[in-house]
C-alpha cells in the first residue's frame, strides 16, 4: 500500500507531524526504532506549554495516542535507506520491508545505539528492545537481559528489575559504571544478576528472542531469555540520507523555515535538522510545520488548493465540522 506520507522517527517531532498529517486526512505511516527518542530520558518536563509537569515518556504517550486517534499508523522498525522513485519515494527497513509514499518527513532525531551482533537486526521488535521505559512492562514476570552502563542503563535496570522475574545485567567492564550504593540497592531486589566483564556475541531465536550467547573470562555460555534490552545511548545516524538531502558539516539536515529540504517532497523536523534549539517544544512545532508543508505539497501535486493553517475541528471519529469561518488558501497554492 502506498502512503501519502511516511514519517521517519517516533519522537516528539515525528509524532506531532503524524498528528497534523492525519488530521488533514493524509494516509500517514510513522516508522521508528523505539518510541520517544531522547524525550523518554527526561524524568520530568516542566517547560512544555500547557503541561505544568509531566515525564518525557508521559508526554510522548499523549502525543502518540492523539496521532493514533486521528488514523496515523505506527511501525516500530528502523529505516535503513530512502530513495526517490518514479511515483514518489521508497523506504527500506532493517526488518526487510519496502514501503512507498508520495512524500517523506524526516524526524528521526538521534537513534538508539545498536549492539552490533548477529541476530540483533532480525529480532528487532521481536524481543530485542531499545527502550526499557516503553517495552519493559511487556516482559512482566519473564526473564530478560540488559546491556549497557552508566546512569541511563541503571534507570533501565531499576525499571526492569521491578517487572521481570529475572534480569541479567551484562557489562563489559568490571562494574556497570554506577555508584556502589545504587548497585547494592538494585542487587538487593534479589532478581538481578550482574554479569561483569562479559559481552554479548549473538542474539538467538526463531521469530522471537529465546537466548543470548555471551562470553566472559570463564568462556562462552548461552543464557535463555525472553527479551534483550540494549541501553547504550543514542547516536545521530544521518548517513543513510547523505546525498539524498543536503547535510551540514555536523551531519544535520539543512531545512528552510517551512521545514522543506533540498529535495522536493521531503521535509524534516526536530533534532535531526540544523535548527539550533534542541527542545521538545521546538521539535513539536517543527513537526507541525513539516506536516502542513507536506500537505500543501501533496495538494499541489493533485492540482488542489492547500490551506494556510489548521483551524478546523476534527473529531477522533473522523467527522468534520467547520468552525470560525472559512479555510483560506494561500496565493498561488
Amino acid at each position: 500500500m502506498k502512503q501519502d506520507v511516511i514519517i521517519v522517527g517516533t519522537g516528539i517531532a515525528g509524532l506531532t507531524a503524524a498528528l497534523y498529517a492525519s488530521r488533514q486526512e493524509l494516509n500517514t505511516l510513522v516508522v521508528g526504532k523505539a518510541l520517544g527518542g531522547q524525550a523518554v530520558l527526561a524524568p520530568e518536563i516542566q517547560n512544555y506549554p500547557g503541561v505544568p509537569e509531566t515525564s518525557g515518556f508521559g508526554l510522548i504517550q499523549q502525543v502518540e495516542s492523539q496521532a493514533r486517534a486521528f488514523g496515523a499508523e505506527i511501525d516500530y522498525d528502523e529505516v535503513v535507506s530512502v530513495e526517490e522513485v518514479d511515483d514518489g519515494f521508497k523506504v527500506a527497513t532493517a526488518s526487510g520491508k519496502e514501503l512507498r509514499a508520495s512524500s517523506l518527513i524526516l524526524a528521526f532525531g538521534k537513534t538508539p545505539r545498536d549492539l552490533g551482533v548477529p541476530g540483533e537486526a532480525e529480532l528487532k521488535g521481536k524481543g530485542v528492545c531499545y527502550c526499557a521505559v516503553c517495552d519493559g512492562p511487556l516482559f512482566r514476570g519473564r526473564t530478560v537481559a540488559l546491556v549497557g552502563a552508566g546512569s541511563h542503563a541503571a534507570e533501565a535496570a531499576s525499571l526492569l528489575s521491578d517487572v521481570a522475574e529475572k534480569l541479567y545485567w551484562i557489562s563489559r567492564a568490571e562494574t556497570p559504571g554506577v555508584s556502589p550504593e545504587l548497585l547494592e540497592s538494585l542487587m538487593s531486589k534479589g532478581n538481578l544478576k550482574l554479569l561483569a566483564k562479559t559481552r554479548v556475541l549473538e542474539v538467538r531465536g526463531e521469530g522471537k528472542v529465546s537466548s543470548v550467547l555471551v562470553e566472559s573470562e570463564a568462556g562462552q555460555v548461552e543464557i535463555p531469555v525472553d527479551g534483550l534490552f540494549v541501553e547504550m545511548g543514542y547516536v545521530a545516524k544521518t548517513d543513510f540520507v547523505r546525498g539524498f538531502v543536503e547535510l551540514n558539516e555536523r551531519g544535520e539536515i539543512v531545512v528552510a523555515k517551512a521545514c522543506t529540504t533540498s529535495r522536493p517532497g521531503v521535509f524534516a523536523a526536530g533534532d535531526v535538522t540544523d535548527f539550533p534549539y534542541k527542545q521538545a517544544i521546538v521539535s513539536a512545532g517543527m513537526g507541525a510545520t513539516a506536516a502542513l508543508s507536506c500537505y500543501r505539497y501533496l495538494m499541489g501535486l493533485r492540482g488542489e488548493q492547500g490551506i494556510r493553517g489548521d483551524w478546523k475541528h476534527v473529531s477522533v471519529k473522523g467527522e468534520k465540522e467547520r468552525e470560525k469561518g472559512l479555510f483560506f488558501a494561500p496565493p498561488g497554492s
